[in-house]
């Protein structure tokens, strides 16, 4: 019998996992650069779903034609762009706001559906676009009114990830999740790898007095196998088991968790108006995923039906 609460429960631990990373990442890419830092990561990532494909399900390798390496690559390169642009936008800014700028990709989707797919966007959505934005300009804006450098990487990386998830709700209904998600990740190694070999010292992911030191090493394991594949696995086969709609709201706690584990351990403290601008952001997300409609339509019913049975 499946019991949705462990879903629940499994799915609040990736988000925690992921809100972590923004902390872990950053202590990590002061030794390695950051998309040699990728690079290394989703190389690992690819190499472990592969050969849990190897193993568990090797007739899905005959999948692997034009169309879902054209797809896989789509994919891959929204992705790439996204981490590189908030790996690198850790350098200049903190865990904290990274976490909840790079949450507006929630609210970004709907509007991106439209121009793209030309989907209806909810009113509701609308409204958590607005309300995320402002709370985006509190959050960023310091006495001077500016945004810094990461806070706009960052935002750069919300856009690619928003693109991202718009381009996988094309694609992942034609495909086997995992062969996807292998090549989407393998296509976002090579580009690492490629950008590190040009414009960065990409040696020192083969020098083991950076790779195993422990803020590397520590912060590759997690990332990689912890944060990405598995947590990957566990999303696809534990998401038949809720609501999308619990799912949505249970990953609206990132960036939460985020600004938690840097007050931790970092003591990263925001100001009142952070804050607020922190919590229009999550509020917009929430507004953004939640069917109001859908709601709404399921009360009426209810309220004709009493009706009807009460005549």
């Amino acid at each position: 019998m499946r019991k949705p609460w462990m879903a629940d429960i499994t799915l609040l631990l990736i988000a925690f996992i992921w809100g972590t990373t923004f902390l872990i990442v950053q202590q990590a890419i002061t030794s390695l650069p950051p998309n040699t830092f990728n690079a290394v990561r989703f190389t690992v990532a690819a190499l472990f779903l592969l050969l849990i494909l190897v193993i568990k399900s090797p007739q899905q390798l005959r999948q692997w034609r034009g169309p879902l390496l054209k797809a896989g690559i789509i994919l891959g390169f929204w992705l790439c762009l996204g981490y590189a642009l908030q790996t690198v936008g850790l350098l200049y800014t903190t865990p904290s706001k990274a976490g909840f700028i790079t949450g507006l990709s929630v609210v970004l989707v709907p509007l991106f559906s439209f121009m793209l797919m030309r989907e209806r966007v909810k009113p509701v959505a609308v409204i958590g676009v607005i309300l995320a934005a402002a709370g985006l300009y509190l959050l960023t804006q310091n006495h001077e009114f500016s945004f810094n450098l990461g806070d706009i990487l960052v935002f750069g990386c919300a856009i690619c990830f928003a693109m991202q998830i718009v381009f996988t709700g094309k694609f992942a209904p034609h495909f086997q999740a995992l062969p996807l998600a292998i090549v989407q990740l393998g296509t976002v190694a090579v580009m690492s790898w490629i950008y590190s070999f040009f414009f960065e010292d990409w040696s020192r992911a083969f020098d083991p007095a950076i790779i195993f030191l422990p803020e590397v090493a520590t912060g590759l394991i997690i990332t990689s196998i912890f944060a990405t594949a598995l947590a990957f696995l566990a999303q696809t086969a534990l998401q038949k088991q809720t609501s999308s709609t619990r799912v949505a709201l249970i990953f609206a706690l990132e960036p939460v968790f985020a600004a938690l584990t840097s007050y931790v351990f970092i003591h990263e403290v925001l100001n009142g108006r952070q804050l607020t601008g922190c919590l229009m952001i999550f509020t917009g997300m929430i507004l953004a995923e939640l069917p109001i409609k859908e709601w709404l339509e399921t009360a009426r019913k209810r309220r004709a039906d009493d009706g009807s049975k009460s005549a």
